[in-house]
């Protein structure tokens, strides 16, 4: 990213809580970027036609289908949430934080891990679904993503705040001297955010360029004292749902990211430092995450349909199976939202009657759709036998074959 370093100068301070090299004053450079209003982005055909074969892909991903198909549109966004917390080393296993999602809809509070994860999936559902449809996007929209993000975790009392200190990424926790990166100044970050959001609201580069630019100009600013990486990842989404690239589905992007995170960090700290060649080989490694999210997402999608056939076929092997209207059907339509599923929540998604929600369980129980995971009267919970298996395979990065 073209920019420049400015050195600056960390005063001393004897009373500081620091070992006694850590008090003496030093010497740091703090990055100050180039606005993206300023920048002229000139690819050449080869990198041109990789985003346009990423565009693509992703238009391709967003033709799947329409309402009937939003339970998958929720599990791609699930997985692009638990990919993100994953880059950041909030690690959790998919039956895990099933189970997390289980106890946090019927009552007990989960583990920090899991709070953290599962808040992160809440700002993802703010950032497409809300922060993506205002008519302008400003300052606010990026504060609502925060706080929704860190509101819930132990660091609820930053959520929602730009920070008005100076940050800094490696080196030691006292002093930004020897730091790996030492982002713009607080005074700074304001007048670069207001930047950021025109570039959101305009459509200057193509889509694809848009959000790569965005991300990285994003994680350059730095502008929270924790939580820029998600934040910053649901601003990709931001882009494709506003330029309408991706209306439907999100491009699990962040479990490529997660699955070549040292890549991933690589890009963007030639973002800011290799000038002009920086900028486009972080929007050519941008669109070869999209393209393979896209492609593997479309591929995902197609997996989780023929899990979804087999059950109504495990169904209709029950004594000719339910009537064509029946409450059964309807929860394997929304299972893919809902690996592990209870009774309310059932009922709440098909908008049938307990009795008919408590029925369909039983049948799709019998029929091996659903497996029960407790055999207890209260609370109980049933797993989509298999869906499981393939959320994992998709948050693992792995490659799923077109049926």
């Amino acid at each position: 990213m073209p920019g420049r370093y400015e050195s600056r100068i960390w005063q001393s301070d004897g009373t500081r809580d620091a070992p006694p090299r850590h008090r003496r004053a030093c010497r740091y450079e703090v990055h100050v970027p180039e606005r993206l209003g300023a920048l002229e982005i000139r690819l050449d055909g080869a990198l041109a036609a990789l985003v346009s074969e990423a565009e693509q892909a992703l238009i391709a991903l967003n033709t799947e289908g329409g309402p009937a198909l939003s339970p998958l549109a929720r599990l791609l966004l699930r997985t692009e949430s638990i990919a993100s917390s994953k880059v950041e080393g909030l690690q959790l296993g998919v039956r895990d934080l099933a189970r997390a999602e289980a106890k946090a809809e019927s009552g007990p509070a989960p583990g920090a891990t899991a709070r953290e994860v599962l808040a992160n999936i809440d700002a993802m559902v703010l950032a497409v679904e809300s922060a993506a449809e205002r008519a302008h996007f400003d300052e606010d929209g990026i504060l609502a993503i925060h706080r929704r993000l860190l509101e819930r975790t132990a660091h609820q009392h930053i959520a929602g705040r730009f920070r008005d200190s100076q940050n800094w990424i490696g080196g030691n926790n006292y002093t930004p001297c020897g730091a790996a990166f030492v982002p713009p100044s607080p005074d700074m970050v304001a007048p670069l955010l207001r930047d950021l959001c025109q570039t959101i609201n305009t459509d200057l580069f193509s889509p694809v360029v848009q959000a790569a630019l965005v991300h990285a100009q994003f994680e350059t600013i730095h502008p929270f004292d924790d939580g820029n990486g998600r934040t910053g990842r649901a601003l990709v989404h931001v882009v494709f749902r506003r330029r309408g690239i991706a209306r439907e589905f999100v491009p699990p992007i962040s479990v490529v990211f997660a699955g070549a995170r040292e890549q991933y960090i690589d890009g963007l700290t030639r973002f800011r430092n290799d000038g002009d060649d920086g900028v486009r080989a972080w929007i050519e490694h941008f669109a070869m995450a999209t393209r393979r999210a896209s492609r593997l997402a479309r591929a995902y999608i197609a997996q989780v349909r023929l899990l979804q056939e087999a059950w109504r076929t495990k169904l209709r092997a029950q004594h000719a199976g339910p009537r064509a209207d029946a409450a059964a059907w309807a929860i394997i339509d929304h299972l893919p939202a809902h690996p592990m599923i209870s009774a309310p929540v059932a009922t709440a998604v098909t908008h049938r009657s307990k009795s008919r929600v408590y029925e369909a369980i039983e049948q799709l129980t019998a029929a091996g759709v659903l497996i029960p995971l407790s055999s207890g009267q209260r609370n109980r919970w049933w797993e989509a036998a298999g869906l499981l298996d393939l959320i994992e395979q998709l948050e693992s990065g792995e490659s799923l074959e077109l049926p």
